[in-house]
């Protein structure tokens, strides 16, 4: 018999099925949808890095070439923010010092967030002894204010690039441990690690393979949360003369050079970048949130 196929004509102003959007884009949209501010800080962090990445064609002006017949000019057209007690280019040299604050900022969160998972995590399935040794050195560590124990690393190791980073991870370890470790006693006890532990799976496979994947909310949530503040500690630190040495771009010794006796002469010497300071943290600081919303299912559920 002979089989053929009925076509039928398709029914006019019949709508079409919509082309499915891409899950990243869907995923974005509706991020900037219930966490606006958390997108706008996206986008201040995102235009940092990019301006950061290509500060050489982006910057108008070399950050170190100085020119002693513009010292202390206001804003013009030629100069956009002004130039400082050396003729310098402000823009210039704050979109050069994005390099430094970045730079500082990421390895300094990266290095204490991993370093407190990693603690975190061996102290929760180890236990006992290992456990009480651990937390109660993280205890004594914790209870320094970050800005005093940041303060007392740099003193004794000197300034430079190297000795900032160090001293800016070390307080962020206990605290992004105990956090990790909350989460890390819970997971602890979950079947799948009751059967690899009865497979013979040794204890750092287990804590590498799979406990530390299940905390990664809680890590990423931290690291982010620490980036402003370490791009803020970063600046703290510059200004006081024990972070970055001149003549290398940096926020913070930027607001150091616009000190009292600038201050009512050429304001916008310390306006600036005082201003590129706030926007960073504000931005690192409203992301973080949001990711932590995003991220912690208690939240997300809500």
């Amino acid at each position: 018999m002979d089989e053929r196929v009925i076509r039928l004509p398709e029914v006019a102003g019949r709508p079409r099925p919509a082309a499915r959007m891409p899950a990243g884009v869907a995923a974005f949209l509706q991020f900037t949808r219930k966490k606006p501010l958390g997108a706008i800080g996206g986008f201040i962090i995102l235009a940092m890095a990019l301006g950061a990445l290509a500060a050489g064609v982006v910057a108008p002006y070399d950050p170190l070439e100085t020119d002693f017949g513009a010292m202390l000019g206001p804003p013009t057209l030629g100069h956009w923010l002004g130039t400082d007690a050396f003729g310098r280019d402000v823009m210039s040299r704050i979109i050069h010092g994005a390099r430094t604050a970045l730079l500082v900022g990421f390895a300094s969160s990266f290095l204490g967030a991993t370093l407190g998972a990693i603690l975190g995590v061996a102290s929760a399935y180890l236990g006992g002894r290992v456990d009480l040794y651990t937390q109660r050195c993280m205890d004594i560590l914790i209870s320094f204010p970050v800005i005093i124990l940041a303060l007392s690393v740099v003193a004794m190791l000197g300034s430079g690039t190297f000795n900032l980073v160090l001293a800016i991870t070390i307080p962020f370890i206990p605290r992004v441990s105990q956090v990790v470790r909350a989460s890390a006693l819970a997971i602890r006890e979950m079947p799948y690690i009751e059967a690899a532990r009865a497979l013979g799976t040794g204890p750092t496979r287990i804590i590498l393979r799979h406990m530390f994947p299940n905390v990664m909310a809680s890590y990423l949530v931290m690291l982010t949360a620490f980036l402003g503040q370490a791009i803020l500690l970063e600046a703290s630190l510059s200004f006081l003369g024990l972070g970055t040495a001149e003549p290398v771009p940096s926020w913070g010794l930027m607001l150091r050079g616009a000190a009292v006796e600038f201050a009512e002469r050429a304001p916008w010497m310390a306006i600036f970048p005082g201003l590129t300071i706030s926007a960073a943290v504000f931005a690192f600081n409203v992301f973080g949130d949001a990711l932590r919303d995003v991220l912690d299912p208690k939240l997300r559920m809500a």
